[in-house]
């Protein structure tokens, strides 16, 4: 098995042969174990736990830290591994990038030395499963002025409380972190809460049509009580939950190429088959357009995310390259996947023929992290140093 035939500009020769290594067993894990039953749970709307310990396996759990990488990996590396995870299905993606990427980036970024060394090894394992509670039924795009939900001191222990939404994940996590807001100072501050505590409850959200194999959730939470131990120590402020945000908005960016990539490939393999007027529809005008511009689109957006992950390995990526990044994939991805609907007709709304379930789950990706508006407005703060926000 190779890695991937539609980098027609080898930009996976910058990985390291450690690191190729890696993502193929990536690769094989997601074609031999997720391929066959991708369908069929996203039909559900039940996600896969048996598969964790496998994907655990490969290395992707916190592979960015030192209490968790088992091999010396770059920014590249993290971000071609979610590419191929989206490209087999962006919901398992998904779930690798809350646990991964948003639980334990908020405990290696924001949590102290006693943590990290709690948490990130069993995480990293498989063995703990994370969720990331930023996000409100009232407080999406504002998050960082409109959170509602709460926390009081009182002595050594914190009070929650208040309501999340849309919380990967938090149906079955072992930790959520959640984030609210000091009544004393007006600051947001991040909290390990366990799913057992008392007054902590998650109700799958349901009737969705995007990401089904995630169990999202509506998290309540009444007077949820966390002792002081469990407050991420390095949270002070929303500008620290936006350096989590700066990190894994990158690898987002990276899943919108591999949900184009899905679809683009799956559009691919039905041209080829595919017969009308006596041939296959691969050899007409039309279909080879949306093929060359999907290509294009994919590649341009590898382009870029390569870039933004050497900035990262360089210390020098900012909010904006991250937002830039995330606007332009998502847009491009969405216009892929719709290109490669059209070249399958009618087909391209059902499962069996590869491309309806990229299509659906493109939107939620397109939105997710930040919707291209918002991420827009910060690349524009960065341009004119005027902030559009409202």
């Amino acid at each position: 098995m190779t890695l991937l035939d539609t980098d027609r500009y080898a930009f996976q020769d910058l990985l390291t042969p450690v690191e190729r290594e890696a993502a193929l067993r990536v690769r094989e894990f997601m074609e031999r174990e997720v391929r066959p039953i991708a369908d069929e749970y996203w039909e559900r709307a039940e996600f896969p736990h048996h598969l964790v310990p496998g994907i655990a396996a490969t290395g992707l759990f916190g592979a960015m830290w030192p209490e968790t990488a088992r091999f010396e990996n770059s920014a590249v590396f993290r971000g071609w591994a979610a590419l191929e995870l989206a490209r087999v299905d962006p919901s398992f993606a998904t779930f690798v990038g809350v646990t991964s990427g948003l639980a334990m980036g908020s405990i290696g970024i924001c949590g102290s030395e006693e943590q990290r060394a709690a948490w990130l090894p069993p995480m990293g394992r498989g063995e703990t499963v994370g969720a990331f509670g930023l996000t409100e039924p009232f407080a999406g795009s504002d998050t960082a002025r409109g959170l509602r939900a709460t926390a009081v001191r009182e002595g050594d222990r914190w009070l929650l409380n208040g309501a999340k939404r849309w919380i990967g994940n938090a149906t079955f996590a072992d930790v959520t972190v959640i984030w609210a807001k000091d009544t004393a100072d007006d600051q947001v501050k991040g909290f390990l809460v366990r799913k057992d505590a008392p007054g902590f409850n998650a109700v799958k959200i349901e009737r969705k049509q995007a990401l089904r194999s995630v169990q999202n959730a509506d998290i309540t939470l009444v007077d949820v009580a966390v002792p002081e131990s469990d407050r991420l120590q390095r949270a002070d402020s929303f500008r620290d939950v936006a350096k989590v945000l700066r990190a894994t908005r990158a690898e987002v960016a990276w899943q919108a190429v591999g949900v184009a990539v899905g679809a683009y490939e799956a559009a691919v393999r039905y041209a080829a088959e595919r017969e009308q007027f006596g041939r296959p529809i691969a050899s007409y005008q039309l279909v080879q357009d949306k093929l060359a511009s999907s290509l294009a689109n994919i590649t341009a957006s590898i382009a870029m995310c390569v870039r933004v992950s050497q900035l990262q390995d360089e210390g020098r990526q900012s909010d904006e390259h991250s937002a830039m990044a995330k606007a332009f994939t998502t847009t491009r991805m969405r216009e892929t996947v719709g290109w490669c609907r059209d070249i399958l007709g009618g087909n391209g709304i059902q499962l069996d023929h590869g491309v309806a379930r990229y299509f659906a789950d493109a939107e939620a990706v397109y939105s997710y992290e930040g919707t291209r508006d918002m991420n827009t407005l910060i690349v524009g703060r960065a341009i004119t140093g005027h902030q559009a926000f409202a």
